[in-house]
């Protein structure tokens, strides 16, 4: 089975999701990184329904810092552990109004020294935030990669980072991460995507998984 080539991989993801964006509602560079940590190992649209209170009660990083632990938990009580979701937004911003003015930083080093920030939560807010070339691998990046050999099965997300990063050119890093998000959420999903409608099958680990 041939490796896909990389040209046809970005040309059909242009043609199947042109407009692909980040879904996380967000009107500044505080909501962003505040949402970005609330969505992981939920979705978009969850975080969505919930931080619209949030960002009433506590509207900067001071605010948030200050805020109740109680009652930052009864906000996003509807999101998977919310608990340590509600004390890493809290700390985080913290950081941030401690150390940088309550502004996000907008450096790799910067962001993961913040409390609850990881690699992959970084190169989202360097990419929608500062618009800095970043490819964050989320299990959707991660999933689409490994089905399609563009990395191995066993290979870390730093790893599948670093490979992507190295076929992709850089100025394209940014479209490719919201494309292929888009192409494991609404087609590629980890249980029973739609192979039928795939473009990539031929080059699929997993291909007719949906059979």
């Amino acid at each position: 089975m041939a490796n896909i080539s990389i040209p046809f991989f970005l040309e059909e993801l242009d043609r199947l999701f042109p407009d692909a964006h980040c879904e996380l509602a967000h009107r500044n560079n505080y909501e962003m990184a505040v949402a970005v940590v609330l969505s992981a190992q939920t979705t978009d649209v969850s975080v969505n329904r919930v931080t619209p209170e949030l960002f009433r009660k506590y509207p900067d990083a001071e605010s948030l810092a200050g805020g109740d632990l109680k009652d930052i938990e009864n906000c996003i009580a509807s999101l998977g552990l919310y608990h340590n979701k509600a004390r890493a937004i809290r700390n985080m911003a913290a950081d941030m109004s401690q150390r940088f003015g309550g502004q996000v930083p907008d450096t790799m080093e910067d962001l993961v020294s913040l409390s609850g920030v990881g690699r992959k939560c970084a190169n989202v807010i360097l990419s929608e935030c500062y618009g800095i070339p970043a490819l964050a691998v989320d299990t959707h990046v991660n999933r689409i990669a490994k089905r399609l050999k563009l990395a191995y099965q066993n290979d870390s997300v730093t790893d599948v980072e670093r490979k992507l990063k190295k076929k992709i050119p850089p100025e394209r890093w940014i479209k490719t991460h919201h494309q292929m998000i888009f192409f494991g959420r609404y087609l590629c999903h980890a249980r029973k995507p739609e192979c039928a409608r795939c473009p990539f099958t031929g080059y699929c680990r997993e291909k007719n998984k949906s059979v």
